[in-house]
């Protein structure tokens, strides 16, 4: 009688043992976020714009770790001087540190557009959702005004806005401009998040939550709004980088940031008149803006791609 402690292994035809396996583990299922981050960490563009954009995050939040030097002191007798070692890009026609002037004119820029983005959002968010998933009149209504608000120009209605907006000389305008591109660049998002919503209420998950009795607010921020939000995100990504550029454009046709404001966009504006003879003043905020610009656009580029599988 052989003991129960006893583990018995059957011979294979060769004589040998047959060693019991250790069942084979089978791979979870990825979510679509899994799936995304995934391929992003392949691209060599997403980690080269996340450090870009890190870059320009610090330097807007901790601006004295890249320089000591404040950017309102300006003597003319540095007029056009060249590069220094505390002066690294040299000085413009007042003779002002245009290095520090870069650095120190990023939080404006960055912070007009994280907000005027997230204004956008939340308009295009609300529009979206609503037309998305009531449908009907309420659909073609929205839907329409979307459309007109598509056919305004945007560049002369942000002009027309933004003035109306900063009409106090002591304002430095940064509210103005925040408040103007939040209300005119929230259309793109408002359709993109109206077709995800169609799409996600007519899944059969949202069928069988109404079908248990979900309340609309439920159904709505429960199961269509974390399945719908993932392309709005990615397009809020690139809005962000089209907002620093038209703050910028703006602050250059002098109807966004006032000039006790340090703006690329005025930086741009000042270096433009003696472009000819000094063009430094105009390249480096230049530079520096349309690779800010370059940076958010890449990032919102590759999420995009990953999200969407018909593009990997």
């Amino acid at each position: 009688m052989s003991d129960l402690n006893t583990v018995t292994t059957a011979e294979a035809p060769g004589g040998q043992p047959n060693v019991p396996r250790s069942p084979v583990k089978k791979d979870k299922p990825r979510s679509l976020a899994g799936d995304a981050w995934a391929d992003l960490r392949k691209r060599k563009i997403f980690w080269v714009s996340v450090v870009m954009v890190a870059i320009v995050l610090v330097m807007a939040a901790w601006p004295t770790l890249f320089t000591s030097a404040d950017p309102g002191a300006c003597a003319l007798s540095n007029q056009y001087k060249g590069p220094t070692g505390a002066a690294l890009f040299g000085f413009d026609y007042q003779g002002c540190d245009i290095y520090a002037k870069v650095i120190h004119g990023a939080r404006n820029s960055i912070v007009v557009g994280v907000l005027s983005t997230a204004l956008a959002g939340v308009i295009g968010l609300f529009f979206g959702l609503a037309a998305g998933y009531f449908g009907g009149w309420l659909d073609a209504f929205l839907s329409r005004f979307v459309d007109i608000m598509l056919g305004v120009p945007f560049l002369l209605a942000g002009i027309v806005l933004s003035n109306r907006l900063s009409s106090d000389p002591k304002s430095d305008g940064i509210f103005a401009v925040t408040l103007t591109l939040g209300l005119l660049s929230w259309t793109s998002g408002a359709r993109v998040m109206r077709s995800a919503v169609i799409s996600a209420k007519n899944q059969d998950y949202v069928a069988a939550a109404r079908m248990l009795g979900s309340k609309p607010s439920r159904l709505i921020f429960r199961h269509i709004v974390p399945n719908s939000i993932a392309s709005y995100v990615v397009l809020l990504t690139l809005l962000l980088g089209i907002n620093i550029a038209s703050e910028a454009t703006l602050s250059f046709l002098g109807v966004g940031l006032k000039n006790n404001a340090i703006s690329w966009g005025i930086m741009i504006s000042e270096g433009t008149q003696f472009a000819r003879t000094e063009p430094w003043p105009l390249v480096w905020p230049a530079l520096f803006l349309g690779v800010t610009v370059l940076a958010f656009i890449m990032l919102g580029d590759a999420v995009r791609d990953a999200f969407d599988p018909k593009l990997r």
